[in-house]
């Protein structure tokens, strides 16, 4: 693992009027690793990732990304920065092919007679994103059919292409299993696999417990807010997770003294 976090969060806190959503959260994202971040409802990950994706400002504490500070008051500030986050919608244009999806909003264009003519050039950016999704070892049959006409396995491939393509340095993933088949599942954990292999590491948030064993590093548990244990996966096993994310166990409470 290398020595330097890509990401360093230290004491970070954000209240919503008198609740506090997250309280008081550290940890490290170092490159070439899958992080888990789990908890039940409620627990605070959402809004952590949100503070660090630029969605929410933090009440306190600090985001170090790449060794310097930062503050993002928009979540095209934390792209800008290569932080990319895929939510479940996948925030993609069903009636756009998969080319117009990963330069949306960045679109190639030719120029003609002095740049009055700029037409789109299609057949650069249909190249670029064949070669995006090979390098991820992603498979879709046609990459000119609309978005809305692929299975979630592919739309997530394509979500993920996209932040490879524009260089992601770090991945935030919310729950990128939900509502998938078994198959299509595997193949997302592919791709996440894929993404540790390019040393882009990944926050990876998940309720599927065995899919988290199988592709991460690391596991952090959150509870009401707090950050309540980090463990290696192979430190640990799913029946001690959950006991941390239910709160009977919790690695900040004081011990009690010994009769």
């Amino acid at each position: 693992m290398a020595s330097e976090p890509v990401l360093s969060i230290r004491n970070l806190v954000k209240r919503f009027g008198g609740l506090v959503a997250v309280n008081d959260v550290s940890l490290d994202v170092f490159p070439g690793e899958v992080v888990a971040l789990l908890g039940d409802n409620g627990a605070g990950k959402s809004t952590l990732i949100k503070c660090v994706s630029g969605v929410h400002s933090p009440t306190g504490g600090h985001i170090i990304f790449e060794g310097e500070e930062v503050h993002f008051s928009r979540p095209i500030e934390a792209r800008d920065h290569g932080i990319e986050t895929i939510y479940q919608d996948l925030a993609l244009a069903n009636n756009l092919d998969v080319p117009g999806n990963v330069f949306l909003g960045r679109e190639v264009e030719k120029s003609y007679l002095g740049g009055l003519l700029r037409p789109l050039d299609n057949k650069f950016m249909l190249a670029q994103t064949a070669s995006a999704l090979a390098s991820l070892h992603a498979e879709i049959p046609s990459l000119e059919v609309p978005i809305e006409s692929l299975s979630g396995g592919q739309r997530q491939a394509v979500a993920i292409a996209r932040a490879v393509y524009w260089q992601a340095r770090l991945m935030i993933m919310d729950e990128p299993t939900n509502n998938l088949g078994v198959p299509e599942q595997h193949k997302v954990l592919d791709l996440i696999r894929a993404l540790r292999d390019r040393g882009v590491p990944v926050i990876l948030i998940s309720h599927t417990l065995p899919e988290v064993f199988a592709v991460s590093d690391r596991l952090v548990v959150m509870h009401r807010g707090r950050k309540v244990t980090e463990k290696k996966v192979g430190d640990t096993n799913s029946e001690e997770i959950v006991q941390y994310m239910v709160g009977a166990l919790d690695d900040t409470r004081t011990p009690a003294p010994v009769a």
